[in-house]
């Protein structure tokens, strides 16, 4: 969402209307990459086999070789090319892959044992014509898209020293319906776009969902009550949902804490919007910033000692650092006239955050320890970014051929890609903190 001072709640909400998309429907994300790095591992998945008789309800290699191209670090050899079609390393022949130049085999194969299934699964090196990974893991036959990306995960980082995300998931808002009558979902996907499910729908807006630690619950602003904003949070365990504010203006922002005891927010209720961090067991509220103009988007940085927030008390809009033991406020942007939106990365070296350039919105990254600020979008009206826990992408909203998409980038500008709905636009993208779902290897 623009930066901009609100007038009174109905108009708020009226503007929020408008900044999110047009018939839409929770649906799943396509993938398309436009950009991979130019020397790009080739890696062949050679398609699992299935030792007991029957089919699973899941093709694995197609998930494993999908997310290692989603990633645009591997280029993947297609089926049709493989010269063979081993299942352990035993059965490799080096010569075959030398020939098709590839560097390394994804490998293996799954038995079904009740309503169980073990995946078997190696990372072989061709070129030392040795294994890199070996392992064992079980779980039931409705999480094989689960132990796919484990696998993805495992060669990810034996790969390139970065832990994998694709057991991760993304979570966003759309909206379906004409303009006047709009039905609003929040959605939650696999970082792939699949198994798409909505959490919550509405009549009215839903904005700025963000994640606890755990992964277990997410905080959103809903105008469902009197169309007034209020903050929720809710579990998705249990799918329990509590309202946590109901003030008087603005109630925005919420952001959990990395230890997820406390909650940050943008209040009014004493004046101008002003950033308020609650506790979440004793419900003390505390106001931190005091100012006549906008602070507001706070987010913590990874110690939790600090937080971040967009403010105009400078004028126009830019990041400032207020650290909680002392609040004494510090400036950390000031190239450009309008920077917003702003997270920290897990190393506390450098800054994400939307940036204009010549008019024109776009996602940028911040050196803290150099000052240097780098674009690393090309597309316009860039807002919204999340990083992915590992540290290495982040996705943010976007238009694309008057679409409005969501499309995600690495940390270097090396890897970009497009996510768009397969019906409709898609706004306000959070990324999950945590894996979904993590199998402990029985072999390896």
């Amino acid at each position: 969402m623009r930066f901009c001072k609100p007038v009174c709640v109905s108009l708020l909400a009226l503007l929020c209307s408008m900044l999110l998309p047009i018939n839409m429907a929770a649906a799943e994300l396509r993938i398309e990459v436009t950009k991979g790095v130019d020397d790009a591992v080739r890696v062949a998945v050679v398609p699992f086999a299935h030792k007991n008789r029957g089919r699973l309800p899941l093709d694995v290699t197609e998930v494993i070789d999908f997310d290692l191209t989603l990633s645009g670090r591997f280029e993947t050899l297609p089926t049709s090319q493989m010269l063979s079609l081993p299942n352990d390393s035993s059965e490799v022949f080096s010569r075959d892959w030398r020939l098709v130049k590839v560097e390394y085999l994804v490998l293996g194969y799954l038995e079904s044992r009740g309503d169980k299934v073990q995946l078997h699964f190696e990372l072989y090196n061709v070129f030392k014509q040795s294994v890199e990974v070996r392992h064992v893991i079980e779980g039931n036959r409705d999480e094989l898209r689960d132990m796919a990306h484990y696998v993805s995960d495992i060669v990810y980082e034996q790969l390139t020293g970065i832990q994998g995300a694709f057991s991760t998931q993304i979570m966003y808002v759309t909206a379906s319906g004409d303009v006047n009558v709009q039905e609003y979902r929040l959605n939650i996907a696999d970082a792939d776009g699949q198994r798409v499910r909505t959490i919550l729908s509405s009549n009215e807006p839903i904005l700025s969902a963000s994640w606890a630690p755990d992964g277990k619950k997410v905080a959103y602003v809903s105008f469902e009550r009197d169309r007034r904003p209020a903050i929720y949070i809710k579990d998705l365990v249990s799918g329990a949902r509590q309202q946590i504010t109901d003030y008087p203006g603005l109630n925005s922002a919420p952001a959990f804490s990395p230890d997820g005891k406390q909650l940050a927010m943008v209040l009014s209720k004493d004046g101008s919007p002003d950033i308020y961090v609650l506790d979440l067991a004793s419900r003390k509220l505390r106001r931190i910033t005091r100012h006549y103009g906008i602070d507001t988007e706070p987010a913590w940085t990874p110690d939790g000692k600090s937080i971040v927030f967009t403010s105009d008390r400078g004028g126009k809009p830019q990041i400032y650092l207020m650290p909680l033991d002392n609040l004494k406020i510090e400036r950390l942007t000031f190239e450009g006239d309008y920077n917003a939106k702003a997270s920290m990365l897990a190393d506390g070296s450098g800054l994400i955050m939307v940036h204009r350039r010549e008019g024109v919105f776009h996602i940028a990254l911040l050196d803290l320890n150099r000052g240097r600020l780098r674009v690393l979008t090309e597309t316009s009206l860039d807002e919204s970014p999340s990083i992915a826990p590992n540290g290495s992408m982040l996705i943010y909203a976007t238009q694309k051929r008057g679409e409005g998409i969501l499309a995600a980038v690495s940390v270097d500008g090396g890897v970009k890609f497009d996510l768009p709905s397969s019906e409709g636009n898609v706004r306000e993208p959070a990324w999950s903190p945590i894996k979904r779902k993590v199998f402990t290897p029985i072999e390896g």
